[in-house]
């Protein structure tokens, strides 16, 4: 039989039709895939095999009717651990998280996806409560690269990012407030996207409000597609909520001839990209062109917004342990107790001062949008560093967002933008080249991501651990 493991859930779901194996089967290929690995990574902090094979035998049965559910019946998912999953608790990464209680509430996404027949195989590690760009916390610690274990997996949702590389589930659901599928997804050799706000929603609302987005995570854009759709849907807990959009699948085909693209490879020299992160990303633009779209190299014409992001970064952290007592306070990652006493100082006049950047960033975005329909670059500027820091060492960065410039200003703009990976280093760590669209355009994102898995640069070597 296929390892099944190495199947997209696309592939699955085929071989489900097919009747070559079952549900079952590839529910059992992810948590044998889950139990070597786990050890070695840490991408889970839950995982209910029983239920998981229970869910998995309800689906088989379904087939063998030939009666799916649901776009995704019989797959495999993990989820992040922020989001609410009814039958345990949501823990957020935080020794401040209460285990008690009915916990008998699913989140949107997760609500959606359990009508559509997902099988959960359980909750991937996120940093506390998913503040910053790499993915380790005082409740579960670290969280490894599956390339090269000594180097961080990204974050925040880098349990979601390890878990699908390794091949434990082909798909995973994530959060990105700052780039937190975009970044793990880069460092980890996947595919991830970040919708335009609203796209999905969310449950309950993120501390860090309209900068958050739920996203797939995924082997290729167009098992991105299938989980979009299988993930989106009205639900009324989410005010924010768009209306119902056209099938994320039905994007998928078309090519990009004749698409307007835009490329800058250091957002006009504001940032230093080593040098193979940038030959990678310039072949990949060259397979665009190739492919016919009309490629022109030019920047978009913002400043860095880091200052404003961090002040609305800074008081969501602020808001989010507002009611924290000295005693929970000292259980908190340091990183977030100081961004939070940090946050805590800005006045309303700071927060909306922020809030005018915001509003003036993405005016110039959709400016920029008339005239490009993608714009593409790095998705990161470096490869994976060394696991258990914030920062890179040496670096001279104080926080995350300093070596993530490529990521954070489109949640502020919360236009859409996915991460393909187009190669490695020297050292075999993926790369990543990012395609972001104007607000509402996630269909020419998912086109432009899936023609370029059509021209093969995205094949990069399976992540190899365990030995």
């Amino acid at each position: 039989m296929t390892e099944l493991s190495k199947l997209t859930a696309r592939q699955l779901l085929a071989g489900y039709e097919k009747g070559e194996f079952s549900p079952v089967d590839a529910t059992r290929a992810a948590l044998d895939r889950i139990e070597a690995v786990e050890p070695l990574v840490n991408a889970f902090v839950r995982v209910d095999a029983d239920e998981a094979l229970a869910q998995a035998e309800a689906s088989a049965e379904r087939w063998r009717r030939k009666e799916p559910t649901g776009l995704v019946d019989g797959v495999p998912v993990s989820v992040k651990d922020v989001f609410l999953m009814r039958g345990g608790p949501t823990l957020r990464g935080s020794k401040t998280a209460q285990r008690q209680g009915s916990w008998d509430v699913d989140a949107p996404v997760v609500a959606r996806l359990r009508e559509n027949g997902a099988v959960f195989l359980g909750k991937t590690t996120t940093p506390e409560f998913g503040w910053k760009g790499v993915t380790d916390s005082p409740l579960s610690g670290v969280t490894r690269n599956p390339y090269d274990l000594s180097r961080t997996s990204g974050g925040s949702s880098g349990g979601s990012a390890a878990a699908v590389a390794l091949g434990a589930g082909p798909l995973s659901v994530g959060t990105d407030g700052g780039g937190s599928v975009r970044i793990p997804a880069s460092f980890c050799g996947i595919f991830a996207l970040k919708p335009t706000y609203g796209r999905v929603p969310l449950f309950p609302s993120s501390p860090f409000g309209t900068l958050a987005h739920a996203g797939p995570m995924t082997r290729d854009a167009a098992d991105a597609a299938l989980l979009l759709d299988a993930m989106s849907g009205q639900d009324w807990r989410d005010w924010s909520q768009l209306a119902p959009a056209e099938s994320a699948c039905a994007a998928l085909e078309g090519g990009v001839k004749g698409l307007r693209v835009a490329y800058s490879p250091s957002l006009g020299g504001q940032v230093a990209v080593r040098p193979d992160v940038a030959a990678a990303v310039r072949a990949a633009v060259g397979k665009l062109a190739e492919s016919g779209a009309y490629v022109e190299e030019v920047d978009p014409a913002f400043a860095n917004p880091v200052e404003a992001f961090h002040t609305l970064w800074f008081s969501g952290a602020a808001r989010l342990v507002q009611h924290f007592g000295k005693e929970q306070l000292d259980l908190l990652d340091p990183g977030l107790r100081e961004i939070s006493a940090r946050g805590a100082r800005y006045s309303a006049l700071d927060y909306l001062a922020a809030v005018d950047v915001r509003t003036d960033l993405g005016r110039r975005m959709g400016r920029f949008h008339t005239t490009y329909d993608v714009l593409v670059t790095p998705t990161l500027p470096i490869t994976a560093f060394e696991a258990g820091v914030e920062v890179p060492e040496g670096s001279g960065h104080r926080r995350w967002t300093g070596w993530t410039p490529f990521t954070y200003p489109f949640n502020m703009t919360q236009q859409p933008a996915a991460t393909v990976p187009c190669g490695t280093d020297a050292d075999g760590l993926p790369i990543g080249v990012q395609l972001v669209a104007a607000r509402h355009r996630d269909d020419l994102v998912l086109r432009a991501a899936h023609a370029l898995y059509g021209t093969g640069i995205t094949a990069i070597s399976p992540a190899p651990v365990p030995a």
